[in-house]
């Protein structure tokens, strides 16, 4: 160590490291499906010590918030129009990223409502659904999609799909007709009444 230099950066960075390995191990834990798992079998997979674990994570409330947490938050990042792309075409993406999330992350989601009072995911849902208005509100302007349909709406219909029991390629089709139904009808497709 340099004289009058202190080893806190290393520290942090080594800190941070070890909270990443042990939300990696828990990513994968239950992308594998498997809810069941322990505070000692995260920090197992993690490769890290229990006090390291529960200086990050002091339950298993606080792993599971941080774990949706940063779910969340890279949908968020996500809502985004690329370039070359239209509104609508940026909004049936992000929407797949969503049906994606839900599927996938639904054992998170109910476990952590039975750890809280149900505040945490409600409040992340409000967060993902900033994110994507502009996007809907993009692709509504563009006139790529029905003006009729609220982003709460859509979130919905991908949070109902996501609890039919089935494999993916059962559900992709059911996925493709929401996604089709959202589409201004053109006056040789017009919209149902």
């Amino acid at each position: 160590m340099t004289a009058g230099k202190p080893a806190f950066p290393t520290r942090r960075a080594a800190a941070e490291r070890n909270r990443d390995k042990v939300l990696a191990a828990a990513r994968a834990a239950f992308a594998d499906g498997d809810t069941g798992i322990s505070m000692a079998e995260v920090a197992r997979r993690a490769g890290v010590g229990m006090a390291t674990l529960y200086r990050n994570f002091p339950g298993r409330r606080e792993l599971l918030e941080a774990l949706y947490a940063d779910e969340v938050e890279a949908i968020c990042k996500a809502a985004v129009i690329e370039d070359g792309q239209t509104p609508g075409a940026a909004l049936n993406a992000w929407l797949r990223l969503q049906v994606d999330f839900i599927s996938h992350k639904r054992l998170i989601v109910s476990e952590l409502l039975a750890h809280t009072d149900g505040d945490g995911p409600a409040s992340r849902r409000e967060q993902a659904l900033d994110a994507g208005r502009p996007l809907l509100a993009a692709a509504q302007r563009a006139r790529e999609v029905r003006d009729d349909v609220t982003l709460e709406q859509v979130f919905d219909m991908i949070v109902a799909i996501a609890k039919i029991p089935g494999t993916r390629d059962y559900l992709e089709p059911i996925i493709q007709i929401m996604l089709d139904g959202l589409p201004l009808r053109t006056a040789e497709h017009p919209t149902r009444t």
